[in-house]
């Protein structure tokens, strides 16, 4: 996760503008987000509207319209889904409190670094670029590889650069990729968990349903990551 600056305050869902100048149809607004967000559908922004997360004003024959600030908002929530994974009920708080003139970090205590239309392109990273960034060596790297915590491939993403960075810490406490080989293990088993959660809302195979699946998806993943941060704690109140 980027940590940085706080994430400026995007106008409420709820504020319009006086005048119909500017305003998006639901096909213009895929067409703009469409390269940043390649599985955005109408049902995804009309399953986002049913959320709460952005509110377009309607015209009188009931057409959505949306101002620049619902399409910075829209931008501002499929970032956070895309990078740091979060629950549509956790990303509604963050909302609230920038709506309230609050300055809300993200769990884990990440600050979102900038402003969602200039946030920088997922990255591709050479093996070259992750090492240096990572401060890892390239022996690091294989043998994280060789544990499948980091997918192999001729380049790698942010997230993997997140991982090896983590890797090289935990080195310095004697704790190296192969002691985690475990971590994989675990993650397949929660997937399965996940999966087996989702089989009434997969069987449904429309586009709203795809959306409301994997956002279910996401809040079980993130209940999961409460019990087993809880478990940890616990378990270091005892040492």
């Amino acid at each position: 996760m980027r940590a940085g600056a706080t994430a400026p305050k995007p106008q409420a869902s709820g504020a319009k503008s006086s005048s119909g100048a500017g305003l998006l149809s639901i096909g213009q607004v895929l067409q703009r987000l469409s390269p940043e967000f390649p599985d955005l559908s109408p049902s995804k922004l009309r399953f986002l509207e049913e959320r709460q997360l952005v509110t377009p004003s309607r015209t009188e024959s009931g057409y959505r319209k949306f101002s620049p600030t619902d399409l910075e908002r829209l931008r501002l929530v499929l970032t956070m889904q895309r990078d740091y994974y979060l629950p549509l009920k956790v990303i509604r708080g963050y909302l609230d409190d920038l709506d309230a003139g609050r300055e809300p970090v993200l769990p884990g205590g990440v600050q979102m670094s900038a402003a969602p239309s200039i946030l920088p392109a997922a990255r591709k990273l050479t093996r070259e670029e992750l090492v240096r960034e990572s401060s890892a060596t390239p022996m690091l790297l294989n043998d994280a590889i060789t544990a499948s915590l980091v997918p192999a491939g001729d380049t790698f993403s942010d997230e993997s650069l997140v991982v090896l960075k983590a890797l090289v810490e935990l080195q310095r406490s004697g704790i190296e990729p192969r002691h985690l080989r475990g971590f994989r293990a675990a993650a397949e088993r929660e997937l399965g968990l996940i999966e087996s959660a989702l089989i009434p809302t997969a069987r449904r195979a429309d586009a709203s349903s795809r959306a409301k699946a994997m956002e279910l998806a996401r809040e079980i993943a993130g209940q999961l990551e409460l019990v087993r941060s809880s478990l940890i704690r616990s378990a270091l109140s005892r040492l």
